[in-house]
Formats: C-alpha cells, structure tokens, sequence
C-alpha cells in the first residue's frame, strides 16, 4: 500500500510517497498553489496507487489551532471533493525546523534549501507516520 505525505504551505505543497511496504518515505518534490495543484495531487493518486494520504497539521506548540491550521483544513477540504480516499492529519509541529537544519547540515545553499524545504518536510512528516505504525525491532522481541 502507497501513501502520499503532503506538508501544506501558503505557496507550494511539498510532496512525499511511501516504499509499497510502507517503511520507507522519499520526497517526490513540491507543486505551487497555483490553482493546478488538485488536480496535480489527484494525478499522483492514481500514477502510484495511493490508498492514503497523510497531511501536516499545523498546531501551535501549546496544542491550539491556528489561522494556518484552518486554512489547511480547507485545503485539505476542497482535495477531499477530487480525491475519495483516507486522509490522516499528522501533527506536524517543527518538521520546517527540522528540515532546514538538516539542509544547512549538508551546506546547501539558503537557494537549494528553499526549493528542497518542501519536499523535505513532506518526507519528514509521513516518515513519522511510518514509523509510528511499525514497530521498533526492539518491540518485536
């Protein structure tokens, strides 16, 4: 089963997928919000079988929901109407942070890491999800 990951930004949407086992995310890139970016995600839906799709929540630290988190929810929203399958919201506080200190780790540029950000964190957030639905080797013993 194929999950796609999608962290919703103001200007793009970054884009990950899962391996067909569902242990592995990779980043597929990001799309802008151009008013084409439905029908590009609803594309990628059917070109890899995706039967899930895993969505940044953004929450603020306290928990409480934002302007942001509202506008994603619409989002999220008007995808539904295109796009019947499940959607799964994923907290995804810091993962921006998180991606851009792993960028800068690898010394790219402020230029490369703006057009990888996205997609990144997309990555980082259905990792997470993965993660968090296998368990640990350790678990297993």
């Amino acid at each position: 089963m194929r999950i796609l990951g999608l962290d919703i930004g103001e200007r793009k949407v970054g884009i990950a997928i899962s391996d067909e086992t569902g242990f592995l995310a990779r980043g597929l890139g990001s799309t802008n919000r151009d008013g084409n970016e439905f029908e590009k995600i609803k594309k990628l839906v059917e070109e890899y079988k995706v039967e899930k799709i895993i969505y940044g929540l953004p929450v603020k630290l306290d928990s409480s929901i934002s302007a942001q988190t509202e506008k994603t929810l619409f989002f999220v929203q008007k995808l539904k109407e295109i796009i019947s399958i499940q959607f799964v919201p994923w907290d995804e506080r810091l993962t921006t942070k998180e991606a851009e200190n792993i960028l800068i780790e690898a010394d790219l540029s402020r230029k490369k890491r703006k057009k990888l950000i996205d997609k990144l964190s997309a990555q980082i957030i259905l990792q997470d999800y993965l993660n968090s639905q296998n368990p640990k080797e350790e678990e297993l013993t």
